[in-house]
């Protein structure tokens, strides 16, 4: 079931954004084993560490890039959270323009406490923006739309990293206090 923004497309983004919904999975590139920078991400987040943290996302997102065999992306990791009336900027994908690169900006403090973010949240925020990359690159879609599959796809790939590490962390508990089934 497309979001209720869906009905306000052209008929050309609409069957973009159906392209992007119809893709419901994304597995780690064949022969990937990148579970280490994941664990130094899941570390350097433990320490609020922000340069270990961005060395450890650049390596994850370029062992990620080369697998699927798509155009690099250069990472930063900035420290606290853009906020507005809006709320907080999670994450920010900038596609290369001229001279500039592909960038990923993720930010791994919170805007109002300065809390360091949770690591699925972090984890799943870098994912996230890599997927828009993939959208473009990968899937070679002319935009990148927020559809029920690209979230499943950010679910599918984060899942999957989270797997591969050396001591995953336990499962997030519901709001009822039970473990979420496993995908």
């Amino acid at each position: 079931m497309p979001f209720a923004y869906y009905d306000k497309l052209t008929p050309a983004r609409k069957r973009i954004y159906r392209a992007s919904d119809a893709i419901a999975r994304l597995d780690p590139p064949k022969d990937f084993a990148a579970g280490d920078a994941v664990d130094a991400i899941a570390a350097a987040l433990l320490a609020g560490d922000r340069p270990a943290c961005e060395r450890a996302c650049q390596r994850l997102t370029d062992a990620l890039t080369r697998g699927y065999g798509v155009p690099p992306i250069q990472v930063l990791v900035l420290a606290q959270r853009p906020s507005s009336d809006y709320g907080e900027l999670h994450g920010l994908y900038e596609p290369e323009e001229g001279k500039q690169p592909t960038r990923i900006t993720v930010w791994m403090r919170t805007a109002q406490r300065q809390q360091v973010v949770a690591f699925r949240s972090f984890l799943r925020t870098l994912v996230h923006e890599i997927g828009h990359h993939l959208d473009y690159e990968m899937y070679e879609l002319e935009e990148t739309f927020h559809t029920e599959g690209f979230y499943k796809r950010e679910s599918t790939l984060s899942n999957a990293l989270i797997a591969m590490m050396a001591n995953p962390p336990p499962p997030v508990a519901s709001r009822k206090g039970r473990a979420p089934p496993v995908p």
